[in-house]
């Protein structure tokens, strides 16, 4: 299958547009209507605000941390990462605002990374105060890299481009010789090889619990090895964070790149603002910014009034500092610069791949991690950088992000993984995983993956060791004809079914009975209905004191993602006459839910509701052939 180019990427921008108005038009009716005293009280704006420090961070980025009151504290929209504005109310100030992100949050206390050259000469004549902003910059770092893509002509972008949508060949080259490594299966190993063979592009298909990440990190290993340069990217800090770890439990020198505030704490000091910090002549810096910052402190004591002398002395005052600073840019870009070059892999999200201290560079092979999960426009960010790029993920389990329902069914929610398993001859999919029960994976084997998937040795049998009937892998709970009818929060709009969680926590407790002391067997109760967790969560905080050796978590399916437990219940929730069943249609999301458990999974639902739609029928149909279908009377 081809798809020709230019006209896809036309698409991709239209549609991503219709998705940023979408955005934009919440945005608006959530703050931008509303007076600063509204805004306020809705927490989208704190004011006033108490600026307690000023000064300069990474790359001479001016920054201030603010002090809000102690009643919006407690009760306001602001975190780490998200886009503000300060602004002053003080008359006669001037430009009174500027933009920034929040670089962390805490007890009402935020460090603001400003978007400027310098501090704000208003920031200190009081009457300041934070709005929350529409952060549009994932969406121009977007559409700029689809619109290069897009006008990219007989270069090395238009190359991958090509290749990705099928109009040219993806090569490999197979003289390379193989370098199998003892702790990975026959199909990882093939995906390490295509890897470091292919010449342009190399698609890895990773189902649930196959190791996916583990083979991107050999593959990097052994690319290091060959002296190549490496950027990996994820759709999310989390992703990103996660490759980070495994590249260090590989003795591999990582350099993470993003918001540290962003970043897993246990990883800081694999950051580039850490490694930086420690760098010997990190002493030197930090006596230059205190030396500038108080240049423009004595600077900002003139007042307004004061003759020609103190003007220039002020004058003078600020071009110091400037000088200064000046000086700590060019130090830190050469410290940088180092620092990046001498890692084995540069890390950082998709849309990280714009930062400044990454877009500067070429890499010789990109590796994009849970691709399926990214928008296309973000993939294109740093593909840009690179001579080869390797795309893994699996496009059965969690899409993007999709907020535009209409742009969403145009085709934005549509991957560039998924459209590289229709243009692409050869796609590498690891066959082998290391997670669940046989019975656990055949339903999604059979429906998702054609049946080419195998529970290795290790796991294919492996159970609780209890009685038999709580020994089974799969269960499903079946609750038609018991008038659990779903309701409706009419404040979120989200369902909950509460008699649906009185069934499965009599089961839960039965099996709580039959688990020894000395067992700690891992639970997750995970729904798709937001509702349905708060109100798991809010009933069970006070059971689980009578099974201290037990660990559990609640938490919806999306949470779960990457995630596995020795045990899992699914609450299905939908349960009403006219069989409908909401975004349970999301199969790709139920995929997610059905596949997280290592030893025991147990599916409650009204199979009136849902067994009229392919995907639950079919389901239904696999758990009664084996033997794994019970009804909710057994619990009543």
């Amino acid at each position: 299958m081809n798809i020709d180019a230019k006209d896809e990427l036309r698409k991709v921008l239209d549609l991503l547009e219709e998705e940023k108005q979408e955005d934009l038009s919440m945005y608006n009716q959530q703050i931008l209507r509303t007076d600063l005293s509204k805004r306020v009280k809705s927490g989208t704006s704190l004011y006033p605000v108490q600026v307690k420090d000023t000064g300069f961070g990474l790359g001479a980025q001016p920054f201030i941390v603010v002090q809000c009151k102690e009643d919006q504290a407690s009760s306001n929209n602001f975190s780490s990462g998200k886009s503000v504005s300060v602004f002053s109310e003080k008359e006669g100030s001037g430009e009174t605002s500027a933009k920034g992100i929040v670089n962390y949050m805490s007890n009402g206390e935020m460090k603001i990374l400003l978007y400027e050259d310098e501090l704000p000469d208003w920031i200190d004549l009081g009457r300041i105060g934070v709005n929350l902003l529409f952060d549009d910059r994932p969406y121009r770092e977007m559409k700029r890299a689809l619109g290069k893509a897009q006008k990219a002509e007989r270069d090395r972008l238009w190359e991958l481009r090509e290749i990705l949508y099928g109009n040219r060949k993806a090569s490999f080259d197979e003289r390379l010789p193989r370098n199998d490594a003892d702790e990975l299966n026959e199909s990882q190993n093939e995906a390490v090889y295509k890897i470091r063979s292919a010449n342009d592009v190399a698609i890895v298909h990773g189902p649930p619990g196959t190791g996916k990440t583990t083979t991107l990190v050999e593959a990097m290993y052994q690319l290091a090895q060959d002296g190549k340069k490496i950027l990996a990217c994820a759709p999310s800090n989390a992703a990103a964070d996660l490759l980070t770890r495994k590249l260090e439990e590989k003795r591999m020198k990582p350099c993470r790149v993003g918001n540290i505030s962003r970043v897993d704490p246990e990883l800081l000091a694999l950051t580039l603002e850490v490694q930086l910090y420690n760098a010997p002549e990190a002493k030197e810096i930090k006596k230059m910014k205190r030396q500038a910052k108080d240049f423009r402190k004595m600077a900002g004591k003139y007042k307004r009034n004061f003759g020609p002398a103190e003007r220039e002395q002020r004058r003078q005052l600020y071009s110091e500092a400037r000088d200064l600073f000046n000086q700590v840019k060019l130090i830190e870009a050469y410290l940088i610069d180092k620092i990046v070059s001498s890692a084995d892999v540069v890390v950082c999200t998709l849309v990280g791949a714009a930062h400044k201290y990454v877009n500067s560079n070429r890499f010789d092979v990109l590796f994009i991690d849970e691709a399926a999960q990214a928008l296309e426009g973000s993939n294109w960010i740093p593909i840009g950088l690179a001579e080869k790029v390797v795309l893994a993920g699996d496009p059965f389990q969690l899409p993007p992000t999709v907020k535009s329902v209409s742009a969403g069914k145009k085709g934005l929610s549509t991957t560039l993984i998924e459209k590289c398993l229709k243009t692409q001859k050869e796609v590498f999919l690891l066959n082998t995983q290391y997670r669940m029960h046989e019975d656990i994976m055949g339903f999604s084997n059979q429906y998702f993956y054609k049946g080419k998937l195998k529970a290795h040795e290790t796991v294919a049998q492996h159970h609780l060791d209890l009685d038999a009937v709580s020994n089974m892998p799969l269960e499903f709970i079946d609750t038609a004809g018991c008038g659990f009818e779903e309701k409706r929060n009419p404040a979120s709009l989200s369902f909950f079914n509460p008699e649906e969680y009185g069934v499965l926590w009599k089961h839960l407790e039965q099996l709580l009975i039959c688990i020894p002391q000395q067992d700690s067997p891992s639970i997750g109760i995970i729904s798709p209905y937001k509702e349905q967790v708060r109100y798991i969560r809010k009933q069970v905080e006070n059971y689980f004191q009578d099974y201290p050796h037990v660990r559990m978590e609640v938490n919806t399916i999306d949470s779960f993602q990457g995630q596995e437990r020795d045990i899992i219940y699914l609450s299905l929730v939908r349960s009403n006459e006219k069989s409908t069943i909401g975004f349970l249609s999301d199969y790709r999301r139920m995929n997610v839910a059905m596949t997280r458990a290592r030893k025991k999974l147990v599916i409650i639902g009204d199979s009136a509701t849902i067994g009229s739609h392919g995907f639950y029928n079919k389901f239904i149909d696999y758990a009664q052939e084996r033997y794994a279908y019970r009804s909710a009377w057994e619990f009543a």
